[in-house]
């Protein structure tokens, strides 16, 4: 079995420093050699370390590029892969890396910790651990190992910025895995994205602003879907249809997801071609709305962001 680790970040790889934790070259190799003295693991494993690491308050579209990258390069050469990620912006990455990954013949996880491995009670190791021992036996698609649970990398998110079981996943009825025949990498472009949530009494003068200049928008509705049904809504969704730009709703809710239409105040945003994302997270839609605009075909971007391709709603 031969294992690639993609070591991309994160608080994993941290160490103190005046200004608070930073990444730092090393820690990780250096728990890699450990858990490889102390028999812990058997497999072939090597690293590729970005350059520079991510601190995952920093990622964006261009370092999924980066990942997807040495995996495509490096697909033929190993039988898994690892990502080591910064957990604020992982469940982003996790989602990214599946859209991005089509007819991906390998199985990759992406881990991380809440406490850098140069403390004393890290998580990281035991996480590191856990996937190299885990990685080997999964069908092929992108997982999250973290606290000894196994989730899948379109249906997670965090769900506590302090516990060690910090994140959390909705089931889903398929594998997050994009089928296809050969392995396809497709290439993030950096659209001009926002995600806006409803709140009482929230101006709509952001909500006009970012749908008349962004290229896509999630929009975070109420429950099941519902939505201030004002003339000032109206007008700023009549604005982002005549402009051809994608806006897909998902709920604040955690669980459950939406269903537009069940509510009269969810017509507004069906009558101007808002796309239902069902129970997808925020996470999983704002990834795959960055990789629908980054293709050349309207037609093909619609039909993307309303099938399930990789088990990111049921």
């Amino acid at each position: 079995m031969k294992i690639l680790i993609i070591h991309a970040g994160g608080t994993i790889s941290m160490a103190r420093t005046p200004d608070g934790f930073a990444p730092r070259k090393g820690v990780l190799e250096a728990e890699l050699e450990r858990l490889r003295s102390s028999g812990q693991i058997q497999s072939e494993v090597d690293i590729f370390a970005l350059d520079p690491l991510i601190d995952s308050a920093y990622c964006s579209p261009v370092d999924w590029n980066r990942m997807t990258g040495v995996i495509l390069d490096h697909h033929a050469d190993y039988d898994a892969f690892i990502v080591t990620h910064g957990t604020d912006t992982l469940a982003y990455s996790a989602a990214a890396l599946c859209f991005a990954l089509e007819g991906l013949a390998k199985p990759i996880i992406l881990t991380g910790s809440m406490l850098p491995l140069t403390e004393a009670g890290s998580d990281g190791g035991r996480n590191l651990k856990d996937s190299l021992s885990m990685v080997g036996s999964l069908p092929h698609g992108v997982w999250v190992q973290f606290a000894g649970r196994l989730l899948s990398g379109t249906r997670v998110w965090k769900t506590h910025s302090s516990s060690m079981e910090a994140f959390s996943a909705n089931p889903s009825g398929m594998p997050p895995h994009r089928r296809g025949p050969q392995l396809v990498r497709h290439v993030y472009k950096t659209p001009a994205l926002a995600i806006l949530p409803f709140a009482p009494g929230v101006s709509m003068d952001l909500f006009a602003y970012a749908m008349g200049m962004c290229d896509g928008l999630v929009l975070r509705c109420y429950g099941s879907g519902t939505a201030p049904d004002t003339p000032s809504l109206r007008a700023a969704l009549a604005k982002a249809q005549e402009r051809g730009m994608p806006v897909v709703a998902v709920s604040q809710c955690a669980e459950g997801g939406i269903a537009l239409g069940r509510y009269a105040s969810d017509q507004l945003l069906l009558e101007h071609g808002v796309i239902d994302g069902r129970d997808m997270t925020v996470e999983a839609a704002y990834a795959k709305l960055a990789l629908a605009l980054s293709m050349e075909s309207s037609d093909d971007r619609d039909a993307l962001l309303k099938q399930c391709i990789c088990g990111e709603f049921t």
